[in-house]
């Protein structure tokens, strides 16, 4: 049931994600009609899709993240670019061909690295090569220069980015809160590739109250004393500020969504994941989760109950109650489990709960399946 549940939610996440998305996945049975004989022109992007991150023992301990780190910085800003050429498909297409399942098409077109992006003006085989910026405004001015399409934007949502500037940046630094701040310019290009990246990073974190995702514009006048005390000399900067601490700890990952959501998952002791959703291992507590094992390795209920409740006693999580209470109620039914797993997942699945109620819906789940996934084991032996 819980390798189930997980990959029914993954499947989902992962569906929702390709049905919103603006972009046109070209593949061999349409390249050809869609770009080189409709007459109209298409920029395409060629990409190696990035291996999903895996987990030792299905704990938060990354294993892997591999594949194209450009593609993935490239990959929101492009999507981006599609949404606001949207209005326009009639007379512009914007795709992607992932080159890794698609070779052929890659090698017809001498694609030898990625991101590739190559312009077709929709009447002949022979690409023009795309070697502007990868930032949304380079991209769109070449569209518009090529097109004489006038790009139109949405109206912009208030920034999940906190800006800070020298007095807010005394006010949040050493505070309650982990603070990631991306010190950036202007007028520097890896700051604009970063932009929606760090914007899409803020959103995940936007149910934690005691993470904060920041950026200070090194450049402006009521900033730039904090960028020079800070030794910023590049751009961008990204440092980390530990809660409670005034002294940084420089970041050094990647710069795609998934390596930030990791660095930051590990050093506030928080549990999202690409989207914002949580992992498996939210509301997981480890010194009860081991009570919980002695429970499906054979122990009496009445005596691991009696220490599951003692050992909550000593804990702030505010699942440790809900440990307790789940012992209680096996007490009164040993369908419980199965029971209640059943019922949240089900509300999982009918979606439109609220992001404060889901979280604590799939929370508790995972408290949940860690009784039936280790009875289960238990049943095997």
């Amino acid at each position: 049931m819980a390798r189930w549940s997980y990959v029914f939610l993954s499947a989902v996440a992962v569906m929702g994600a390709n049905a919103a998305s603006s972009v046109l996945d070209l593949i061999p049975d349409n390249f050809d009609k869609v770009v080189l004989k409709s007459g109209k022109p298409a920029l395409v992007e060629f990409f190696a899709p990035c291996t999903p991150l895996r987990y030792k023992n299905n704990r938060h301990e990354p294993l892997t993240d591999s594949g194209c780190g450009h593609c993935k910085n490239l990959a929101p800003v492009y999507e981006e670019l599609a949404e606001n050429f949207a209005f326009a498909k009639d007379q512009i297409t914007i795709g992607k061909v992932d080159a890794d399942e698609h070779k052929d098409l890659g090698r017809r077109f001498g694609v030898q690295g990625f991101p590739t992006l190559k312009w077709f003006d929709g009447k002949s085989d022979t690409p023009e090569p795309y070697d502007g910026g990868r930032d949304l405004d380079s991209l769109s001015s070449f569209i518009s220069e090529k097109t004489s399409i006038k790009v139109r934007t949405k109206k912009a949502a208030p920034s999940a980015v906190e800006l800070l500037n020298d007095q807010t940046f005394k006010q949040n630094i050493g505070q309650d809160k982990d603070v990631l701040v991306a010190f950036t310019a202007p007028w520097c290009g890896h700051c604009k590739s970063l932009a929606p990246v760090w914007e899409t990073v803020a959103k995940d974190f936007t149910a934690e109250p005691r993470v904060l995702i920041a950026k200070v514009d090194a450049e402006a006048e009521n900033s730039k004393s904090t960028a020079e005390a800070q030794g910023v000399k590049s751009y961008p900067t990204i440092k980390y500020f530990p809660r409670g601490s005034t002294t940084p700890e420089p970041y050094e990952g990647g710069r795609s969504e998934q390596a930030v959501l990791d660095f930051m998952n590990q050093k506030a002791g928080t549990h999202r994941t690409v989207g914002g959703g949580l992992d498996t291992n939210a509301g997981i507590i480890a010194s009860l989760d081991m009570i919980v094992q002695k429970l499906t390795a054979g122990g009496s209920l009445a005596a691991v109950s009696q220490e599951a409740s003692s050992a909550a006693l000593g804990l702030k999580d505010r699942y440790a109650e809900y440990y307790v209470k789940v012992f209680e109620k096996l007490g009164k039914s040993e369908g419980y489990v199965q029971k209640e797993l059943g019922r949240l997942e089900g509300l999982i699945k009918k979606g439109g709960l609220a992001p404060e109620k889901l979280d604590d819906v799939v929370s508790r789940s995972n408290i949940l399946r860690t009784f039936t996934a280790k009875a289960k084991s238990k049943e095997e032996l």
